[in-house]
């Protein structure tokens, strides 16, 4: 087929601008004309990979939105981690878990994992080398595995692909291209540190590769330490809810509080309240200047008042704000061509990383003893109610709760691929065993065993004038009498050791996976070659979790979770054509199809088949126009299917507070909760037992239960994407791209939040869901079921809109202007069948910013030896719950999508701005030096930030906290 001269410079100028799209979407990415390296250096790959197709040899990519960053755009944006770099896209959104997720008890807390359509991590497939990585229990793929230093480049394909890689391509997918061939060596080290001088990351990098005619060797390592970043060191992070509200969000205090025991109606021992309920009073013990008097006299407690701040505790002061990590991988890979047509090919890598949180202590109550509570026993010598079983409530601050996570993810996969000539035209064929295997621990401290905390608060007696345990067989066994109210200092190195809990949780995830693919031309047709490809993949997918057998029987005060043991076996073949149907004539340079469809079997739910349409049209050379319509899947994982139940502890705002929930201003509301038997002005109480003061809500004093669910089925998606490539003849250099893209997506696995399960009890009268919870006589929630389901809908509709230019050169260097936005048009969810959708585009909804547009600047100038780039990151403003009816709270009319009350708070939009400048030395060396976030922006505060499993409230952890310093160095031999 004739290939004119205009068409070759349009397909050049479009590869250029795919290539340096998603450089824009990263700050301080920049487009390197001067630096090279005869010393070491990249050679050109053997193999070419087509990111959403498994046709070689077309221009089928072109057909899709895919974006392409190489290994210079990566080490420019100063970040030494695949996440991070990704999660700077103006498409990319907050993943699931975030590294300021020090609250989670999942494995997947420390990793990082990239969110694309904001869709979820869940529903973004990463790839290596077109082959899947491995991911964990709850279906994530940890980036941090990858080493950079092995990268030639990241492809981002933003658009559906379930028919050309299977389950969980729905969001998008990312395949990190490794490279193949290498000769020399190179070494990168880098070190950054945030204005406040915390949070500091020390990364290295080495590569090693050999390359002949026939054979290929690379071998690389690299090592990673990011140091913790503490709360307590910024105003942003020090209070609960940020510096406005220093004084809101205190927990439960250090000293110690007792609840009056004497039977209902004894006078001075309580009251009762509305609707008949006893509620007994509640003492703390003094402590001016810290200083507890004796705790077995009631005249040295003082009442509780549960909304002041003078017996509570800043929880924020012990909490690490960004998890300290290390991380440590090894890498290879290898290649022998056997002859011209054949080569064998393999590669491993195995990473490690650790990860150290810390938490506040353990908000230690009688009702932490679970089914049989925790008690100061009638018979105990420090009890201020002699003779009665007293319950009490106290944090155990001397002992922070520190977790220590370590990850070791090993990938093996080796294979051949091949060439062979039929019917005239070339094909390829490539076979692959890939393994890959996870195995992670998590190791607690600071939680309380149960068991000896109960002998430990148990009847004491006195021997040699030493207040004892008063069981001798609890004595042999160290019992050791615990004052649990002396407050901090007050209890003896040996009691905390005695009482004390630290347990081991593990996990192991397992992939035994063989693909074979086999693609080339059929025949040739007026407008060029029809080509086809086709292959089969079997997948084994095997899970287990073991919780510490302590923790697993409720002995401890750790959240308590059963064993998962589970898998499936996955069955999968594909067929794609690529369908040329004109070339070279007028308005139809090139007019074509592209098609697949793909079979999968699940052993877990069944089969299912899942097609994909593609066209891509050039009606002139300097304009291409493309369109998709892709149907995905996303299956069920392994957690999903088989984990046991777990607890859980949640913030939410209940619907029949009288206060800040639904019932303070819808009467229907209000009937429907005193139907249900809550008390007239019932308030909702947090983790403290104070009443939550805003419309923020609190988080629940009992352990909520989540689980998964064995019948569930997959999700279904359909996506379609239309867009246009322009890249005008007269203006050399520019090139402008705008694409549509919708999915909508059925059957969502989810879990059903608190706050859902109240909503559709209460707000929307659902009597369905009333059975998941129970409330106490005084109207709190006892208990409540969050286990998975497949529920409701979720669509998201918008517009991607990139404009890059080239300058001509001048006598100041090359200058280039690069800018990608997103604009989101709609984000759609419904809860359930028959309830109302819910129209979050603009909103923080706990887990992640769906901003209207997030947009990226770039200006990159090179000139000799010397280089620098400017980049601006802007996020559109988002609304939030308000705080209260009157106080930050600027549309109080509004209702809020998320919850249904009455009042949205509409923040502004943040820019922020990083700067670097590069050098490249006569030694085969380069410099560079960067600042991200130079002007030190913080962004708005929202309080809709979810504390378990994102981000540390009110920060949005899509921001950056401070300015970041950096200086690099690489060196090539």
């Amino acid at each position: 087929m004739h290939v004119s001269s205009g068409q070759k410079r349009h397909v050049a100028r479009r590869r250029v601008a795919l290539a340096t799209a998603l450089m824009a979407a990263l700050p301080g990415a920049a487009v390197h004309a001067q630096q090279t390296a005869p010393s070491a250096e990249m050679l050109a790959p053997v193999n070419v990979t087509v990111t959403g197709s498994r046709i070689r040899g077309t221009d089928v990519e072109t057909a899709q939105p895919v974006f392409t960053m190489d290994r210079q755009a990566i080490r420019a944006t100063g970040l030494t981690d695949l996440g991070d770099i990704v999660a700077r896209m103006p498409s990319a959104a907050t993943p699931e878990v975030t590294p300021q997720d020090t609250l989670s008890s999942s494995n997947d807390a420390g990793g990082r994992y990239a969110n694309l359509r904001n869709l979820g991590a869940v529903r973004t497939l990463v790839l290596v080398d077109g082959r899947r990585w491995s991911t964990s229990l709850g279906g994530l793929t940890d980036l941090s595995t990858i080493p950079v230093s092995i990268v030639e480049r990241i492809e981002v394909l933003k658009d559906g692909a379930s028919s050309i890689y299977g389950s969980d391509a729905i969001g998008g997918v990312v395949n990190i291209i490794t490279t193949d061939r290498f000769e020399g060596a190179s070494a990168d080290v880098l070190y950054g540190v945030n204005g406040h001088g915390d949070g500091a990351q020390k990364n290295g990098t080495f590569t090693w590769g050999k390359s002949s005619q026939r054979a290929s060797i690379i071998l690389g390592a690299g090592y990673e330490d990011g140091n913790a970043i503490r709360d307590s060191k910024r105003s942003l992070t020090r209070a609960a809810y940020g510096p406005r509200h220093p004084d809101a969000g205190f927990g439960m205090g250090p000293y110690g509080g007792v609840v009056d025991p004497r039977a209902p109606g004894t006078p001075g021992a309580g009251a009762y309240a509305p609707g008949g309920i006893w509620v007994p009073n509640q003492y703390v013990v003094n402590h001016p200047g810290g200083v507890v008097g004796d705790t077995a006299n009631l005249a040295s407690f003082h009442p509780y008042d549960v909304d002041s701040n003078d017996d509570k505790y800043s929880t924020a002061r012990d909490m690490t704000f960004r998890a300290g990590t290390k991380l440590r991988n090894l890498f290879g890979t290898g290649r022998y061509n056997l002859t011209d047509d054949i080569a064998l090919r393999g590669m491993a890598s195995y990473a490690v990383r650790d990860t150290r949180s810390q938490a506040a202590g353990y908000p230690l109550q009688s009702g932490s003893g679970r089914a049989d509570g925790l008690f100061i026993d009638p018979a105990n010598a420090f009890n201020p109610f002699p003779g009665d079983e007293t319950s009490f409530f106290r944090r155990t601050t001397e002992m922070p709760r520190v977790t220590w996570a370590k990850s070791k993810a090993l990938h093996v996969d080796a294979g051949a691929e091949g060439t062979f000539p039929w019917a005239g035209h070339t094909w390829n064929w490539d076979v692959t065993y890939a393994y890959s295997e996870t195995r992670a621990s998590r190791t607690a401290s600071g939680n309380i065993n149960l068991v000896n905390a109960r002998k430990a608060l148990g009847p004491t007696t006195v021997i040699d004038g030493q207040t004892a345990c008063a069981d001798a067989a609890d004595r042999a066994a160290g019992c050791v009498p615990w004052n649990i109210l002396a407050g901090p200092g007050g209890t003896p190195d040996t009691v905390w050791r005695y009482v004390g809990s630290t347990t081991t949780a593990r996990q192991v995830t397992r992939t035994n996976d063989v693909i074979a693919n086999l693609t080339g031309g059929l025949l040739d047709l007026p407008a060029g070659t029809l080509r086809a490809a086709g292959g089969i993949e079997h997948r084994n997918e095997h899970g287990r979790y073991l919780p510490d057998p302590a923790d697993s029987a409720g002995l401890t005060t750790q959240l308590a979770s059963d064993p998962t043991d589970g898998g499936y076996i996955a069955n999968e073949a594909y067929l794609e054509f690529d369908v040329p149907l004109l070339a070279e004539l007028p308005l139809a340079r090139e007019l074509a199809i592209n098609a697949s469809t793909r079979y999968s079997h699940y052993t877990a739910f069944g089969g299912r088949t899942n097609n994909k349409y593609s066209l891509r049209w050039k009606p002139f050379d300097d304009l291409l126009l493309r369109a998709t319509y892709a149907e995905g899947f996303r299956a069920p994982t392994v957690a999903d299917l088989y984990a046991g139940s777990a607890e859980s502890f949640e913030s939410f705002l209940d619907p029949c507070d009288s206060a800040f929930g639904a019932a303070a201003s819808d009467p229907a509301v209000r009937a429907r909760c005193a139907a249900a038997g809550v008390p007239a002005n019932y308030r909702q109480v947090d983790q403290s037992g104070a009443t939550i003061g805003s419309a923020t809500g609190g988080q629940n004093p009992a352990a909520f239960r989540t689980g998964a669910n064995p019948a569930l089925k997959p999700e279904s998606s359909i996506t379609r994407t239309a867009g246009l490539v322009y890249s005008p003849y007269f203006i050399d250099g520019l090139d402008v791209t705008l694409d549509y893209y919708k999915v909508d997506i059925s059957d969502i696995i989810t879990p059903i939040l608190a706050g859902d399960i109240l909503n559709f009890c209460y707000v929307r009268n659902d009597p369905t869901w009333c059975g998941r919870f129970v409330r106490g006589s005084d109207g709190r929630i006892a208990a409540l079921d969050e286990s998975l389901a497949n529920l409701g809908s979720l669509r998201t509709e918008g517009y991607d809109v990139g404009l890059h230019y080239r300058f001509p050169e001048t006598r100041y260097g090359e200058f280039t202007l690069i800018s990608d936005s997103t604009y989101l048009k709609d984000y759609t969810q419904v809860s359930a069948p028959g309830a109302a959708p819910r129209h979050l585009a603009g909103y923080m909804n706990g887990t992640q910013g769906l901003y209207r547009v997030r947009s990226n600047l770039s200006l990159d100038w090179s000139w000799r030896r010397f280089g620098a780039t400017w980049t601006t990151r802007y996020f559109s403003g988002l609304k939030d719950s308000c705080w209260s009816t009157d106080i930050e709270c600027n549309r109080p009319d509004e209702v809020n999508a998320l919850s249904g009350v009455t009042g949205v708070s509409r923040k502004g939009g943040v820019a922020f701005h990083d700067l670097q400048v590069r050098w490249q030395s006569p030694w085969n060396g380069s410099f560079r030096l960067g600042v991200n976030n130079v002007f030190g922006r913080q962004g708005p505060l929202y309080y809709n930030v979810s504390s378990a499993g994102n981000g540390s409230p009110p920060y949005n952890p899509a921001f950056d906290i401070d300015r970041y310093y950096y200086v690099g160095y690489q060196q090539r031999f």
